[in-house]
């Protein structure tokens, strides 16, 4: 026994002596580890306080419920801001307002319901004039041999639930001019992928229209409707408490390059077209809203 002793007493203070000098030679090692750890830990709080990509509110900030809004008020509380010179129109499935003197919309608005994406209502092609609009839309004739597509803002494969919603789509006022190009591939690819998520995620609210930098020079048939340099889309899932937005804004040509190069946020929306898209949220709550852009949340 006397002989074990005399080999592990050796072998303690060796050991005490290297993690003593260690310790000195490394101050405050374990205190800032236990810093990191903590840290780590308060990142993972943090994290868990994010509502899909909306922030939790900082001190003297106001929460927002969507839940606090009648679901049959929601579509208009939701509309954007809103040109007091320009006309609102309302038709069955769809909201815009129109710009005359681009004779087309500045944005259209919808509720995208997954559950109706499953409709039967074939595609017509009724591409006529909306009446509606006070001033006069453009019509089809504007477009007749421009070389330029009739390139729907409300896509008509979103109103397939709806025998009216379908034949209301082919409004004029729901047209701008499009390269065939970018109508037929990477507009229509967007197109799909927002259907996709929709399918995904429930509800979402979608605003759509032209981006018009002021330097526009084409103009195109009798009515001389302006053939926008960009166009835009923005995209709210408002089912709580998965909150989340998403923009783009694509140039109106052709292109190669993946729908998430092309991804912003709501905010880079509302610079590039000075529209506020949900002017009637809370303000910090919009900002925060806004303000973020989390591509794992969509993709």
């Amino acid at each position: 026994m006397k002989k074990k002793h005399s080999i592990l007493m050796p072998l303690f203070w060796l050991v005490l002596f290297l993690a003593l000098g260690y310790y000195i030679l490394h101050p405050g090692t374990t205190t800032e580890k236990l810093k990191e750890s903590l840290a780590g830990k308060d990142k993972i709080k943090k994290v868990e306080r994010v509502i899909k990509g909306v922030k939790a509110p900082e001190e003297n900030q106001i929460e927002f419920s969507f839940l606090s809004i009648p679901s049959d008020s929601l579509y208009t509380y939701l509309l954007p801001s809103r040109d007091k010179n320009k006309q609102i129109v309302r038709h069955t499935a769809y909201t815009l307002e129109y710009d005359e003197q681009h004779e087309q919309a500045d944005w259209v608005a919808y509720i995208l319901d997954g559950s109706k994406l499953k409709g039967g209502e074939d595609r017509k092609d009724n591409f006529r004039e909306d009446k509606a609009v006070k001033t006069g839309s453009a019509t089809p004739a504007d477009y007749r041999g421009s070389g330029y597509d009739r390139g729907h803002l409300a896509p008509a494969a979103d109103m397939n639930w709806s025998k009216e919603a379908m034949s209301e789509s082919f409004y004029m006022s729901n047209m701008s001019p499009q390269t065939k190009e970018f109508n037929r591939d990477i507009w229509r690819k967007l197109e799909t992928q927002v259907r996709l998520w929709a399918l995904q995620h429930n509800v979402l609210y979608v605003v759509t229209g032209p981006v018009f930098t002021g330097e526009e020079t084409k103009k195109i048939g009798k009515n001389e409707v302006t053939v926008p340099e960009y166009y835009y889309k923005v995209i709210l899932d408002y089912t709580e408490p998965e909150l989340k937005t998403i923009g783009f804004i694509l140039p109106n040509s052709k292109s190669t390059k993946e729908l998430k190069e092309y991804a912003v946020t709501v905010n880079e929306v509302e610079r590039k077209t000075g529209i506020d898209f949900f002017e009637k949220l809370p303000d910090d709550f919009e900002n925060r809203l806004e303000s973020i852009y989390e591509q794992d949340l969509w993709w």
